[in-house]
């Protein structure tokens, strides 16, 4: 499928001269992120790549709401997060983001449905019939309807990676981070993992912004965002790539 640029479609986010520091103050003070211009559209597909410690796990996290930025502007689904305190921080981000990591961090005691919903059972103690109908709906998506009741020990390690993505879209978030979400698996896992978040963003408009080494994934996506010493290098536009 080829990806067509759709330049009427609002932004989910944007970066204007994002800046990162840590220590602020302190004689070891140290920009991480140095003016990020950043924007993806609802929609979009997109791999964020760059050398280690080039600044992508800090960019994410600040994307991610989990730690602040030192300056500069982030809009989220039209909302600027600069002035906003921790709870409506914590309700931005349970509204807007879902998250996948490259360790599933699945709860051991919890089955594989109660993974799913966990966002639910943290928020309140316990889930809808509504939720639990999603839940085992997102489970037969990513193939683990019959899994629905094993607990995390039970299933292979790409197993658990499927658990993880449909417990970031359980609450129908418009988008989803990914850190290095098949760094983790082999190949095939790892082609399985990439094809269920693609089928998502294809089929339901889910926003992906995926951190990846992988170059054969990172091929296959929307956009290619390069992060090299705290800066954006590569052209941050639409590639129309296959995929």
């Amino acid at each position: 499928m080829t990806a067509v640029a759709d330049f009427a479609r609002p932004p989910i986010l944007e970066l204007r001269a994002l800046r990162k520091s840590y220590n602020i103050g302190t004689p070891i003070e140290a920009e991480v992120l140095h003016g990020i211009d950043l924007t993806i559209s609802r929609g979009e597909f997109v791999a964020l790549i760059g050398p280690s410690g080039s600044g992508k796990s800090t960019l994410l996290n600040v994307i991610g709401l989990l730690e602040p930025m030192t300056s500069g502007d982030y809009i989220l689904a039209g909302q600027s997060v600069a002035a906003l305190d921790d709870a409506a921080l914590t309700l931005c981000r349970g509204n807007t983001l879902g998250f996948v990591f490259q360790f599933h961090h699945l709860l051991p005691a919890f089955t594989a449905l109660e993974n799913v919903l966990m966002p639910s059972l943290i928020r309140s103690g316990t889930f809808s019939a509504s939720e639990r109908a999603r839940g085992l709906e997102l489970l037969s998506r990513v193939g683990l309807r019959e899994a629905a009741n094993k607990k995390p020990g039970q299933l292979s390690g790409g197993m658990q990676q499927r658990v993880a993505i449909a417990r970031a879209l359980a609450r129908n978030s418009p988008l989803v981070l990914a850190d290095e979400p098949t760094g983790n698996l082999d190949t095939h896992s790892a082609d399985e993992v990439f094809a269920l978040m693609r089928q998502f963003n294809l089929e339901e408009g889910t926003t992906f912004l995926i951190v990846t080494h992988d170059p054969r994934l990172a091929a296959r996506c929307d956009r290619i965002v390069e992060l090299v010493d705290g800066q954006i290098r590569r052209p941050a536009s639409w590639t129309g790539t296959d995929s």
